[in-house]
């Protein structure tokens, strides 16, 4: 499909449609899971989170079905749900795909034109003077995500963009306790940079070598990942709610 028919739908995907009852409690919880207001391990009911957002036990089991399809939550017979227990094994494997897409796609970049809004935006974002680095890391966490699906996106490849991005949204919830580590900013902003340049020089094996060092370090932190950290976390956390709405 070319460039041209970009805002029109693809064969047999969906219509847009307003978020229902459903949807929103899925949006919910899953927001709740990636700020840590939901912990990995914590229990609850339907019934719990029915009262809590008001709706009936139906859209509440609807959402949670989804969230279990996407490995965020499992259902345990006749004593409710539990937000999945981390495993690292199955986050480090995520890592592992993501380094294969990621090299793929900086091979496809560093054969082609090299343009295109993706790479512009990667341009303003990354390659900017240290002092006009941004210090939130949670904007840093969402620009970091960004940064690696662009590079992806610019790549070309529709299907493998997709891929990426569903690898993505499985790990965000490492990637955010990552960036609760002022470092980690900082390490961020410069290997963006040193991976972007690579690419831009069309320097394909040093890019993918600096990639692929870069996403094995944030593969590393998960590994040093403690219940006790995903705690600090929840606390730094700001939220609009008391601690006891919580699903403790």
């Amino acid at each position: 499909m070319t460039s041209e028919h970009s805002n029109t739908r693809r064969l047999g995907e969906p219509k847009p449609r307003p978020l229902n009852r459903a949807d929103r409690v899925y949006v919910e919880l899953k927001e709740q899971i990636f700020n840590f207001s939901l912990l990995p391990g914590d229990r609850f009911s339907e019934n719990e989170v029915a009262e809590r957002m008001d709706v009936s036990r139906t859209p509440v089991r609807d959402a949670l079905y989804r969230l279990q399809q996407e490995g965020y939550v499992e259902v345990y017979f006749r004593s409710g749900w539990q937000v999945r227990p981390f495993d690292f094994a199955y986050f480090e494997d995520l890592y592992d795909l993501r380094i294969v897409l990621e090299e793929a796609a900086v091979r496809r970049l560093c054969d082609g034109p090299l343009q295109g809004p993706e790479l512009d935006q990667l341009k303003q974002t990354w390659l900017v003077a240290e002092a006009e680095r941004l210090a939130d890391g949670q904007l840093v966490s969402r620009l970091d995500e960004q940064f690696h699906c662009l590079l992806v996106a610019a790549a070309g490849n529709r299907e493998m963009a997709a891929v990426h991005q569903s690898v993505s949204e499985r790990i965000r919830i490492i990637r955010r306790l990552d960036f609760t580590q002022g470092p980690r900013i900082a390490a961020t902003y410069s290997e963006h940079g040193a991976i972007l340049g690579a690419v831009l020089k069309r320097r394909s094996e040093e890019a993918q070598r600096l990639l692929k060092s870069h996403i094995e370090a944030s593969k590393a932190e998960v590994r040093k990942i403690t219940l006790h950290m995903l705690h600090a976390a929840r606390e730094r956390a700001v939220r609009p709610r008391q601690v006891e709405d919580s699903f403790a």
